[in-house]
């Protein structure tokens, strides 16, 4: 895999174990809408020695995938989205245009502990992910399933989609 992106970079911990699995030359870009995240997280990866490796952009996903699309930066290998739940359908639908077949698109906190299943949750974190698995479920260029995980956290889970076509 030579490019991976991913959508919310929080303190930059699984930033540095994915930059750390790219082969000779690939790159990882990362997006964080909080600037004190982005700074903990360059701080992070720099101790990591994994600043040639790792581009940090700081904003809104929403305005910075655009941006990525007009770059010639995609397609991308693996897309990581573990950003705010509510665009979690908006992420998905950027995450198809910046892929090719066979990438990977792995979404974070889709179980919300449950929350999903109870359609009278007025949670926008809950909503947006019901939205965004309606969508998997229904894109035909993506063979995807869910995760359901169990932690110290109580329960979630992750989905897993491979671009098809």
């Amino acid at each position: 895999m030579r490019a991976r992106s991913w959508i919310g970079t929080l303190g930059g911990y699984s930033t540095i174990w994915l930059a750390r699995a790219l082969p000779p030359g690939g790159r990882l870009i990362t997006l964080e809408l909080d600037p004190r995240h982005a700074e903990v997280a360059r701080t992070n990866i720099r101790r990591a020695g994994l600043l040639n490796r790792v581009e940090l952009r700081v904003g809104a996903a929403l305005e910075l995938l655009p941006r990525l699309a007009t770059e010639k930066t995609s397609p991308f290998d693996v897309i990581f989205i573990d950003a705010d739940k509510a665009s979690a359908p908006d992420y998905f639908n950027w995450a198809l245009r910046l892929s090719r077949p066979g990438s990977l698109i792995i979404t974070d906190n889709v179980v919300r502990s449950g929350a999903l299943a109870d359609s009278a949750s007025t949670d926008p974190s809950v909503q947006g992910m019901r939205r965004f698995a309606e969508l998997l479920g229904a894109e035909p260029r993506v063979s995807g399933t869910v995760i359901q995980t169990v932690g110290l956290k109580g329960y979630d889970g992750f989905a897993i989609a491979r671009v098809q076509s």
